[in-house]
């Protein structure tokens, strides 16, 4: 068992939020390992199908699911419990989101993959305590390409209209598309 350095509450009750089976199973086993009663769910319904039965103490929420957005659950928890604490985890990170999620309520936004140490870091983490960086931060071409790639989803995978909201050449757009993510 990893080491603890923060105290679970009598109701550690977590929810997990993702539509990734096997990130979803890992990061269940290692939450439970360090003590927490999980509940994994897969889609937005099911959840708010367990939130509506028993709102958890604490949740771990994706942010793009085939069924909706994690970030409209924050809401719906809160107001079955107001203090639970949530974070939403994304692999499509930006900044709007990010400050949106907190906003809303949730203590904290990861990019994946985060592992269980990150992720209990995140739900204890006092307001005073300031993250640490993270050790293997996105590259500048690989944060490129991911907002590439979620402009390019929200034009409904239109190359024409993705080039022109980012002010680049067609081909040029489509070249990059062609490529592999830089790491």
């Amino acid at each position: 068992m990893p080491d603890v350095d923060y105290k679970l509450p009598e109701d550690a009750s977590l929810m997990i939020l993702d539509d990734d089976g096997p990130f979803r199973t890992r990061l269940g086993r290692a939450m439970e390992q360090r003590g927490f009663s999980v509940s994994t769910v897969e889609t937005i319904s099911e959840a708010r199908a367990q939130v509506g039965a028993s709102a958890p103490a604490f949740a771990v929420l994706d942010m793009r699911l085939e069924d909706g957005n994690g970030l409209d659950m924050v809401d719906l928890i809160h107001e079955k419990r107001p203090d639970c604490k949530v974070v939403l985890l994304t692999g499509y990170g930006n900044l709007a989101t990010a400050v949106s999620a907190i906003k809303r309520g949730a203590v904290d936004y990861l990019a994946k993959p985060a592992d269980a140490d990150d992720v209990c870091k995140a739900l204890f983490a006092s307001g005073a305590d300031a993250p640490e960086p993270p050790e293997n931060p996105m590259s500048a071409d690989r944060v490129r390409w991911e907002h590439i790639q979620r402009v390019y989803e929200l034009c409904g995978k239109n190359v024409s209209e993705t080039a022109r909201r980012l002010n680049m050449h067609r081909r040029t757009l489509q070249r990059i598309l062609a490529k592999r993510a830089p790491r």
